[in-house]
Parts: C-alpha cells; structure tokens; sequence
C-alpha cells in the first residue's frame, strides 16, 4: 500500500502541478480539479486512481502537498505549479527575518552570480527552517542551505507569500539578498 500511496502522489504532483493537460485535465484558475474528472481522465490516460487512495494521500502526505476543497469533491496542489492556467491567488504576507532555500553545490555558483529564479516554477520555495532547506537540497545532489534576508527583501518591496503547507513563495531573489 506505501507503495501505491507514493507513486499516487507522485502522479498527483506531476499532473496537478505541471502537466493537467497531458491527460487532458482542466484546473481552474486557483489548481482545483474536480476529483471525479481527475479519476476520469487519468482512466483515459491508461492509470487508475481511486478516491480512496487519493484521500490517504492528502490526508498522509508528510509535506501537505495537496489539499481537499472542504465539500471533498476536488483537490489541488498547494504550491510549486509550473502551468499558466493557474494562478493561485494569495495575500501578502510579512516575512520572517531570514528563510532558507536548499539546493545543491553543483547549482551554487550560478546563484551566487544570478540569483535565485523560479525556474519553470510560478515562485521560488523557501522555508523557515534549515532542516527542510537542507532536505529539499539532497533531493539535487550534495546539499547546501542559502539564507535569504527575507525582511530585507520585503521593506524593498519584494512580496512574499505562504502556501497552505506553510511553503514560502516569493519572485526572483537578488545575489543581494543571498548568504552561504
């Protein structure tokens, strides 16, 4: 069964996050997808998904990648969409001090020079701690944890965001603004 949870979350996460339209999928413009079309579609698409299996992994997953409208007829990804279709809208937030962003050492040297970007990404994912900096890092390779002078950042006008799941979500971030 841990199996079957993984490869659906996997699954969830590549066609809620980047790629609806692959198994030709609609979300509206805030991620939603409606539970039974997402099943549907997925069908079409030669893989079977079932609603009970897509519950546990709401409910399971350790980083609350996705969340249930509270009728439980759809489900979104909370944050890391690269598709245009989808602009989850947020309210500002006041950040803390410093946030963490990890990465690996092999991409450090261009951060250093260029900053961080989104990438295909609609933001940049930051966190308040270093031990999820450091985890998301060694999903790349070897890992190192950059500090992000978050307040800074904002009293200059940048704004920054956070995720249902706690995520913090933020445009580019300026070599200026980044400490090894």
């Amino acid at each position: 069964m841990r199996r079957r949870l993984t490869d659906t979350s996997r699954y969830l996460s590549y066609v809620l996050r980047h790629a609806p339209g692959a198994i030709g999928l609609t979300l509206d413009r805030e991620g939603w997808a409606d539970i039974d079309d997402l099943m549907a579609s997925a069908r079409q698409a030669g893989h079977l998904l079932d609603a009970r299996v897509i519950r546990a992994v709401v409910e399971g997953n350790d980083k609350n990648r996705f969340a249930l409208s509270s009728d439980g007829r759809r489900i979104r990804a909370v944050q890391g969409h690269s598709t245009a279709g989808v602009a989850i809208q947020r309210e500002p937030v006041l950040p803390p001090e410093r946030l963490f962003h990890g990465t690996a050492t092999r991409f450090l040297d261009a951060i250093l020079v260029d900053g961080l970007r989104p990438g295909i990404r609609h933001h940049v994912h930051l966190s308040e701690d270093i031990a999820t900096a450091s985890q998301v890092g060694q999903r790349h390779g070897t890992p190192v944890v950059l500090t992000i002078e978050s307040r800074r950042m904002h009293q200059q006008g940048y704004e920054f965001y956070q995720a249902d799941n706690g995520v913090w979500l933020t445009g580019p971030v300026p070599k200026a603004f980044i400490t090894t």
